[in-house]
């Protein structure tokens, strides 16, 4: 991993986002905030989102590109039971294995579907790159899988997020980050000035402003966060704008 923030304290990951769907606008992608908030909670930091088509070789050289930068690079969509759903046959690409139907994934199809239910188009969803670890999926049985530090997931939003909870466990984390929000009724250009200062003066800490809209203007929420150790006395600094 190349990427120059990675340090015992900072565990760093990207999110690929995969689908046609997502880029045309047709579904809502809700998994970005979702995988972000997540992420920051436990310890790891969220560093790139990175959205693809459906396409084979698209898929492989993004996640060639992201493991080698990231600590860990989580993928949504794309392995589900239809054609277009070609995310297991690119990260198979990218690590160059093969690819064959899993009898774990396969016994823990069983569980959800009667043995009629079980059609080839499902049993796609049962293959899995060779040399993967399952990640089981509670809500359809369909798992999802770990490919060294990719860790790849359904694009249904419920699906994900309990695979996200099967896997979590099994993943370094760093330090927690501690955040803090102020409301300061100031234009923006108003904040500027102050909060560079407080930025320069205090250069471990990621501050930022991100004005809302209100009806009388805009109304910057001012933004601050650290990394602390946990189980540290240690807290954000009390800033005075």
């Amino acid at each position: 991993m190349s990427d120059d923030t990675q340090s015992p304290d900072i565990v760093t990951a990207a999110l690929l986002v995969i689908g046609e769907e997502i880029l045309s606008g047709r579904t809502r992608d809700e998994n970005t905030a979702y995988i972000a908030a997540y992420l920051t909670r436990v310890g790891i930091a969220l560093r790139e989102v990175r959205v693809v088509a459906d396409d084979e070789a698209v898929i492989a050289a993004a996640v060639n590109d992201l493991r080698r930068r990231f600590a860990y690079v989580f993928t949504t969509g794309g392995i589900g039971p239809t054609h277009d759903d070609v995310t297991t046959d690119a990260i198979a690409k990218a690590f160059a294995v093969g690819v064959s139907v899993h009898d774990e994934a396969v016994a823990a199809m069983r569980q959800h579907y009667a043995e009629g239910d079980l059609t080839p188009a499902r049993l796609r969803m049962a293959r899995i790159p060779e040399g993967a670890e399952l990640i089981h999926n509670a809500v359809s049985r369909a798992p999802g899988y770990r490919m060294e530090n990719v860790i790849v997931m359904a694009g249904v939003p419920r699906i994900m997020q309990v695979m996200l909870d099967e896997v979590m466990p099994r993943l370094a984390k760093g330090r927690p980050m501690q955040a803090r929000s102020v409301r300061v009724d100031a234009p923006e250009g108003d904040l500027a000035p102050p909060l560079a200062a407080l930025q320069a003066a205090h250069p471990e800490v990621q501050m930022g402003s991100y004005p809302s809209s209100s009806g009388t203007g805009s109304a910057p929420m001012w933004y601050c966060a650290a990394r602390t150790r946990p189980c540290s006395n240690r807290r954000l600094p009390r800033f005075g704008i």
